[in-house]
C-alpha cells in the first residue's frame, strides 16, 4: 500500500492579505492577534526581572569583598552587564510588538521573578544569585512552553537568554564550592 500524500501545503491567503492593511504596525502582523498582549506581558516580567538582577550583581560587585572577591567581583560584573544586554534585547522585542516597555522602578519589584538583596557576606551573595539565576532559568523556560508556536521570533530570543542564564547558574554554583 502506498503512502498517501498528505494535503497540500499552501499558504493562507487571507493572512497574506491581512498583512497587507495596518502597515504602521510593522512586523505585527493580524497573525499575533489574541496573544501579543499577552506576550508583551510576559516579556516586561522577564524585564523587570533582569532589571532587578541587574541592580543585584552591581551591588554584589561594589560590595564583594574576601580572599576571593576580586575576580568573583568581576565576574559579578560581567553577570550585571549580561542581565543588562538581556533587558535591552526584551525591551525591543517588547517595541516591536507594538508594546510598551515598563522600566518604571516604582513597581519593579514588584513586577520582577527575582528578589533583590543586601546581603554582605561573599557566600551569600553568590547563593543570592544563584537562587536568582534558577529562578531566572525556570521563567524562561516557562514563557517559552507558553508561547510555544504562537511568536517563534519571540520563542527564540527567550531561548537564546535562557541559555545565558543556564550558563551563568553553572558559574555560580562552582563559585559556591570556591567560596
Amino acid at each position: 500500500m502506498a503512502d498517501a500524500k498528505p494535503t497540500t501545503l499552501r499558504l493562507n491567503e487571507a493572512g497574506l492579505e491581512a498583512a497587507r492593511s495596518h502597515l504602521d504596525d510593522g512586523a505585527v502582523t493580524p497573525a499575533y492577534g489574541p496573544w501579543r498582549d499577552d506576550i508583551v506581558a510576559l516579556l516586561n516580567g522577564a524585564l523587570a526581572t533582569e532589571l532587578v538582577c541587574v541592580l543585584r550583581y552591581r551591588r554584589h560587585h561594589f560590595m564583594a569583598d574576601g580572599l576571593e572577591s576580586p575576580s568573583i567581583a568581576e565576574e559579578f560584573l560581567v553577570h550585571a552587564n549580561a542581565e543588562l544586554g538581556h533587558a535591552d534585547r526584551l525591551a525591543q522585542r517588547i517595541v516591536q510588538l507594538g508594546g510598551d516597555p515598563d522600566f518604571n522602578p516604582g513597581s519593579l519589584l514588584s513586577r520582577s521573578h527575582a528578589d533583590y538583596d543586601e546581603v554582605d557576606d561573599l557566600k551569600a551573595m553568590i547563593r543570592a544569585n544563584l537562587v536568582a539565576e534558577r529562578v531566572a532559568v525556570e521563567t524562561y523556560r516557562q514563557m517559552i512552553a507558553l508561547i510555544g508556536d504562537k511568536d517563534s521570533t519571540t520563542r527564540r530570543l527567550l531561548e537564546d537568554i535562557l541559555a545565558d542564564e543556564e550558563e551563568h547558574a553553572d558559574e555560580l554554583k562552582d563559585w559556591m564550592a570556591r567560596a
